[in-house]
């Protein structure tokens, strides 16, 4: 496994990784704000190629809408999505699949509140862009080693990093849906029909928590293709550590704890680690990564503001 040190330029942005910025940058981003006001009144309109930003056409949302018979659903129930971009030239057999991140939820309540969002519900997802710096852009000069291939972003909108398989009830009485796992497979299975059955290359990504799914299903996601197909992982910003925070609690495992317990997460967790210890531990990347085998590649901020 390989790990970039803690200077490299995150591999997505932010809004990929459902993360807000961290408090102190905040002041940052109302200067530059002002600092672009006063350009626009002293220039006029600016080109949307003057910052390297190209425009392009909005992603529309695919619905699984089958997969609802197999259970493959997120938290209120509703269908899964996901968004296609096709590739081009000599990027028209290789593949870039990305699991979203946005957190976790190990409470019922938490879980209920989570629906009424695009995390938990896909009456809430809106079309996306494949713009900007990072490897998911559609600009050669951003992204000169995956602008064409064929990209499908995953929705996340199930509180468990696509690990879940179970059921819950909130406090009205409304069923809650945790079927991460069921939603990964169905998703796959589709792409798999779509063309990515005939990859010559392909590679699975994900930030934050769709990180962690990429941690638990690489292995799975390599075992689709025949071996003469090159597949990899990359894993941005998922590295989360058991360890304990600036106020002294591993709140990191107390959060793990409920998503493994309420969402049933234990099927997905490796083995030999559930021999020796608690579920909970094995959720964990330091636990996850001893038993891949497909090529990953590591990239996390060391001093991530989510973990301090």
């Amino acid at each position: 496994m390989d790990m970039v040190p803690a200077s490299a330029e995150p591999l997505l942005h932010p809004e990929q990784c459902q993360l807000r910025p961290s408090d102190h940058r905040r002041w940052w981003v109302l200067v530059a704000a002002a600092l672009l006001l006063m350009l626009l009144v002293t220039v006029g309109p600016l080109h949307p190629m003057l910052f390297g930003v190209p425009q392009s056409e909005p992603v529309a949302l695919i619905l699984l809408t089958a997969a609802q018979e197999k259970g493959a659903v997120c938290l209120d129930g509703t269908p899964p999505g996901y968004h296609l971009q096709r590739g081009s030239g000599d990027g028209s057999s290789s593949w870039h699949i990305h699991l979203q991140g946005g957190g976790w939820c190990g409470t019922v309540n938490d879980c209920s509140n989570r629906r009424m969002s695009d995390l938990g519900s896909s009456k809430f997802m809106k079309p996306i862009q494949f713009t900007g710096a990072g490897i998911l852009s559609s600009d050669h000069l951003q992204n000169p080693d995956f602008y064409n291939w064929n990209k499908a972003y995953v929705r996340y909108c199930d509180g468990a990093s696509f690990s879940g398989d179970a059921e819950g009830q909130a406090e009205d009485g409304t069923i809650l849906h945790f079927r991460g796992l069921r939603i990964y497979q169905a998703v796959i299975d589709e792409l798999m029909e779509k063309g990515l059955a005939n990859a010559t290359q392909a590679i699975l990504t994900g930030c934050s928590a769709g990180g962690l799914a990429t941690f638990v299903h690489c292995d799975d996601f390599s075992a689709r293709f025949s071996h003469k197909v090159s597949v990899k992982c990359l894993v941005d910003a998922g590295f989360i550590l058991d360890v304990k925070d600036i106020s002294g609690q591993r709140s990191f495992r107390s959060l793990y704890g409920g998503v493994v317990h309420l969402q049933n997460v234990r099927q997905v967790l490796p083995k030999d680690c559930l021999t020796n210890k608690e579920p909970t531990e094995c959720f964990f990347p330091a636990e996850l990564i001893k038993s891949i085998h497909t090529p990953m590649f590591i990239v996390n901020s060391g001093y991530d503001p989510a973990q301090i």
